[in-house]
């Protein structure tokens, strides 16, 4: 099942059950919102979320990019992308949580055809202020899919305040032979599902406080998922990132994990780059700078020839050469200054380095 099979399957499924679907966002929150990008597939209906009336009524759903900077460091492993796209359904105070976990494992049997016994739910077992998630411990059970009891793992926020709820994580078995163990002590357990019961607000103060309507947000990793029917190892098998994993593949020879925090930051910064953001300081522009000079940092490691003019006009954007002159720059100068120290740094060294002239760690260990 290719990308646009599966998320027809998706849509359809929910359009069929009386949902309507809605635009995707860009990747850049709407002004006024303190968050650089858009997180996640609910972010831009919180205010629905905590109650407004939505102009297409209760039952939602749509496509959603994403971007997430807190997963950088786990780029390279076989699911962590920086932008990557939800699958997302939306109950806004409509049917109970029940019912989306029911039509939840429909959609994974019938319609992506995920058998029962590949299956596995994790759900909330309850904490000081909110207890177990009975009803939905139940629902599984009665639908022979296995369960496991967690704390925080199973409890679903956007931040520190607003809204949240405990959720429901289903996972998918990646390994081979029979399923065995759980999703939280083996990581062949792949999870491509979350439905949370959106109920509660929580105030800076920590305190919760039920919301006037009982939600249902639910999230699908599309690239999982993708990863999962097409019989991958990673997400970067899959026909999504095909383009650019040929790609880097023609022009650079890399060890497995460069190659995917290469094709991961070069995919993010062409999309963030298309969506009007530029390289600086601070802000999304420090995030893309960052994303830039990381794949750069890797590129040079093992060949400091490398250019990002060697890319394919495709996947070139005239933005991104800029900031790799910029950089080249910044090397010239760091050179200099890293020659006035010893062999071996301290973490002193380090952090005068980076503090006055804007030398992060990776880049002086590249100039060592």
């Amino acid at each position: 099942m290719n990308v646009d099979q599966t998320v027809s399957t998706f849509i359809d499924f929910f359009v069929e059950r009386g949902h309507r679907r809605i635009t995707g966002s860009s990747l850049i929150p709407p002004p006024g919102d303190p968050v650089l990008f858009t997180t996640s597939g609910m972010h831009p209906l919180i205010p629905y979320l905590e109650g407004r009336p939505h102009p297409l009524g209760s039952r939602l759903v749509n496509l959603q990019r994403c971007l997430r900077t807190t997963d950088l460091e786990e780029v390279g492993d076989p699911t962590h992308l920086t932008v990557f796209e939800m699958l997302g359904s939306w109950s806004l105070g409509d049917y109970d949580h029940q019912q989306s976990l029911r039509w939840g494992y429909e959609l994974l049997r019938d319609g992506f055809g995920i058998p029962r016994d590949r299956l596995h739910v994790t759900v909330f077992g309850g904490d000081g202020q909110v207890g177990q998630d009975t009803p939905s411990l139940e629902t599984w059970s009665e639908l022979g899919v296995p369960v496991e009891l967690t704390g925080d793992d199973n409890w679903w926020s956007n931040g520190p305040t607003g809204p949240c709820g405990p959720d429901s994580e289903i996972f998918v078995w990646t390994g081979e032979g029979p399923p065995q163990g759980t999703p939280t002590g083996d990581e062949r357990w792949v999870e491509v599902w979350n439905h949370v019961l959106m109920s509660y607000r929580r105030h800076e103060d920590g305190s919760l406080e039920p919301l006037p309507q009982r939600n249902i947000d639910t999230g699908m990793g599309l690239e999982r998922i993708l990863t999962v029917l097409q019989g991958k190892d990673s997400v970067f098998g899959i026909d999504v990132f095909e383009p650019w994993t040929r790609g880097v593949s023609q022009l650079w020879e890399l060890d497995r994990d460069s190659h995917r925090v290469v094709v991961d930051h070069l995919r993010s910064s062409t999309m963030i780059v298309d969506d009007g953001v530029t390289p600086s300081s601070t802000g999304r522009g420090y995030v893309l700078r960052r994303l830039v000079r990381r794949v750069l940092t890797t590129l040079w490691r093992d060949d400091s020839t490398r250019t990002l003019s060697d890319l394919p006009t495709p996947l070139r954007r005239d933005v991104l050469l800029e900031e790799e002159q910029r950089f080249v720059g910044l090397l010239e100068r760091g050179r200099k200054v890293r020659s006035r120290f010893g062999e071996r740094l301290t973490e002193e060294d380090y952090d005068y380095l980076h503090q006055t002239h804007g030398l992060p760690r990776e880049l002086v260990d590249l100039l060592s």
